[in-house]
């Protein structure tokens, strides 16, 4: 039997919000009485997220009303209340100030580091300042992510000091650099809609997508998706005809369709510049996929650092729903489906597919054990595509151009364009859409990277150092896969000669340490023991088997962890010793991927 310790009452403003997040409270039942009904435990974040912006904290107080609303045991609440970043269980000040320190923001001309920033804010209030892993600011660099709680409660990103970010709380930000060298699919749009205007999105052929997927019909949509060759591109690159038509192909007839925008690899903020400046095509996309697998329900998981994203993503949902492109009878074809939007929480573990859909089920963010696969038992324990945003624009792309003209741009194996987040020591940082087989060294030249020296990062903290001489490399999955690289999400992060590498791999190996969500022992202990032998590395003091025993960490973490963040958290670090970037450590023997 669950133990209660008696509690106060929560406060009134507490009340309020929760009547606001999940309704009244159920008259007062016997605990012995055991209730049917349906399971609001999905309730759970939003609900935690209603605390946090309109009181400024979780209460006890608080949580166990919440428990009692939505029948959640409160233990297992506190778990899931302690597990996320942006989300306090103590009473602290109404405005926080998240400092982003890693891999991009640390090596920028400006930046200064939490305690510093700190130290020189001056303003009157009371103010928290906390150091942050990659806010996906990285093109505005360094970033600050700002969330105040109460009657003003706001969530706003910006750059400089702490004190021009809280005199600056609520302008515009800078426009992102976007640039296209080849068809810009994906990116053609940005800067030129009005990204909140639905009128605006179908006058440049917004739409058009969905009205062929519903003229067409559903076996032509799938069929369509197969043939353009369309991989995933977040990581993992898999065939997305093949996880759609399993979906399709399920008995079940409860499915859904998730995007996972929950962008937290360092270095990367493609995804964040799609929903922020052409949100109606994500909402088109996860339309089309629904009409083809047949689900009802989608679902939009938007990491919690990107305010902006999620209110123009809201906005787009709500327009179309309110001109009939969601909800009942969608354009008058029958079909029925809505989308909602959740807000992460901060935890980089739920960029996992099987964490996001626990974190959307008011659990833990906690990776699954697969099998079984999404496509079979996925969000709610039902089949469940899931794609990340960049993957879903291209679904408008194949639908209008269709998959023969998709496949004329790129390579055989990968057809299309792909969008890189270029950052860290270059003149122009943004997002560059180029087609597929463009050579690394030609997207750097249109980013303005440094001619000589330094390294390049490609795919973020869980891709890999790539040698000087080697950037060369066409740009597909292919050949990444060859040179025994990847692609990962995306991102491209330049390091000119003044950076010291081993101080980027350090905080590398810190990042892995704290984003572990430790639930497994491999990961859990190998990112602790690789960040520890780092250090040691760095300050003088290895052990004469040091070199040995990352290599070892390395492959076992790759072999033995449940999900992908322990399968590529030594990626970095054993590419940097393998390529002898890290001042005084050994090199390492193996090829850089720890196998």
């Amino acid at each position: 039997m669950e133990s209660r310790s008696s509690l106060d009452a929560p406060t009134p403003a507490e009340v309020r919000v929760l009547d606001a997040a999940v309704g009244l409270r159920h008259d007062t039942v016997d605990a012995r009485v055991i209730r049917r009904g349906p399971d609001r435990r999905h309730l759970l974040l939003p609900a935690l997220h209603a605390l946090q912006d309109g009181v400024g904290w979780i209460s006890p107080e608080a949580l166990g009303e919440l428990c009692a609303r939505l029948e959640v045991p409160r233990a297992e609440a506190f778990g899931v209340a302690t597990f996320y970043a942006l989300l306090r269980t103590e009473a602290g000040p109404a405005t926080v100030v998240h400092a982003c320190d890693d891999i991009a923001c640390r090596v920028h001309p400006d930046y200064r580091d939490p305690a510093a920033a700190h130290a020189a804010h001056a303003a009157g209030e009371s103010v928290g300042v906390h150091p942050s892993p990659c806010l996906g600011q990285c093109d505005r660099a360094p970033a600050l992510f700002v969330q105040r709680s109460g009657a003003e409660a706001a969530r706003w990103r910006a750059v400089g000091s702490v004190a021009d970010a809280l005199a600056t709380a609520g302008t515009e930000p800078a426009s992102p650099r976007v640039l296209a060298a080849g068809p810009a699919w994906l990116t053609g749009r940005i800067g030129v809609v009005d990204p909140a205007s639905l009128e605006d999105y179908r006058a440049h052929g917004g739409y058009g997508a969905l009205r062929t997927a519903l003229a067409v019909g559903p076996d032509a949509v799938l069929r369509e998706i197969a043939d353009s060759g369309l991989r995933g591109r977040g990581g993992a690159a898999f065939p997305t005809g093949v996880k759609w038509r399993a979906v399709a192909a399920s008995a079940r007839r409860e499915r859904y369709v998730v995007c996972n925008a929950d962008e937290s690899e360092p270095g990367t903020f493609k995804d964040r510049v799609l929903m922020e400046g052409d949100p109606y095509a994500l909402v088109e996309s996860m339309t089309i996929a629904a009409a083809a697998v047949g689900a009802t329900r989608g679902y939009v998981y938007i990491r919690g650092e990107y305010p902006e994203a999620e209110e123009r993503v809201a906005h787009a949902i709500d327009r179309a729903r309110h001109r009939g492109l969601l909800g009942s009878d969608v354009a008058g074809s029958g079909l029925d489906f809505d989308i909602e939007v959740r807000r992460g929480a901060g935890a980089y573990i739920c960029g996992e597919e099987t964490a996001l859909f626990n974190s959307l089920e008011g659990y833990r963010g906690e990776p699954r054990s697969k099998p079984p696969f999404p496509t079979e038992a996925g969000l709610f324990g039902r089949p469940t595509v899931v794609n990340n945003v960049e993957t879903l624009h291209n679904v408008t792309v194949i639908l209008n151009a269709g998959a023969e003209a998709f496949r004329r741009v790129g390579t055989a194996e990968s057809p299309g364009t792909k969008l890189f987040s270029i950052a860290g020591s270059v003149a122009n940082p943004g997002v560059y859409e180029v087609p597929f087989g463009t050579r690394l060294d030609e997207l750097l030249a249109l980013a303005g990277a440094p001619g000589a020296g330094g390294a390049v990062l490609l795919g973020g903290a869980a891709g890999m150092f790539v040698s000087p001489d080697a950037t060369d490399l066409p740009l597909t999955f292919e050949d990444s896969r060859m040179a025994g690289l990847t692609l990962g999400s995306g991102s491209v992060t330049v390091f000119d000669r003044s950076v010291d590498i081993g101080d980027i791999v350090e905080r590398i190996t810190s990042f892995f340490r704290d984003e572990s969500c430790g639930q497994c022992v491999p990961c859990r202990v190998g990112t602790v023991r690789q960040h520890e032998t780092i250090v040691r590395l760095r300050n003088g003091s290895a052990l004469p088997d040091d070199g040995e025993l990352l290599e070892d960490l390395a492959g076992v973490m790759g072999d033995a962890s449940i999900c992908g963040l322990g399968h590529t958290a030594a990626s970095a670090v054993t590419s940097a010793l393998r390529l002898g970037l890290i001042a005084g450590a050994p090199a390492s023997s193996g090829n850089g991927t720890g196998r």
